[in-house]
């Protein structure tokens, strides 16, 4: 069926559903299963709003903030792999583009399933709120599994 499995988490808990729905697939398939968690760079402009406010070296706060909020991403993915018995490799990235980031690391990592969450939003909502969900299915060749 399927040998390795991208799963995309924000560490929200819907993303927790497709966390645990991917586990479980690449459990029943024996596939590999790397688990990518996404955040964007802090932007310049913020940055420098927040040297005006007097706060002290900014970028190595946020670098610091992002590594702990990593780290406990992470934790809860390796838990949750680890009580499916399920083996997990753990990338986390930087980038402007989540969508982008998760394309690239399923092309890089040969991943041939995407397993990701989505809101389901629509109409307005949609335009006015973007989805990463939308871009990655419009660009890839890969079979995505959208979980709601």
């Amino acid at each position: 069926m399927y040998k390795h499995i991208l799963i995309a988490t924000d560490g929200s808990e819907l993303s927790l559903k497709g966390l645990r729905q991917g586990l479980g697939l690449a459990k029943l398939s024996g596939a590999k299963v790397t688990a990518l968690t996404v955040i964007e760079p802090l932007r310049p402009q913020v940055a420098q709003a927040a040297q005006m406010a007097g706060i002290d070296d900014p970028v190595g706060r946020y670098d610091l903030q992002v590594d702990e909020m990593m780290k406990e991403r992470l934790a809860a993915v390796q838990a949750e792999a680890a009580e499916q018995g399920v083996p997990v490799e753990l990338i986390h990235e930087i980038d402007d583009s989540p969508a982008e980031a998760i394309l690239r690391t399923a092309n890089l990592q040969g991943c041939d399933l995407i397993v990701m969450s989505s809101h389901g939003r629509r109409g307005l909502q949609k335009l006015l709120l973007g989805s990463q969900t939308s871009e990655v299915l419009v660009k890839t060749a890969v079979p995505v599994l959208v979980v709601r």
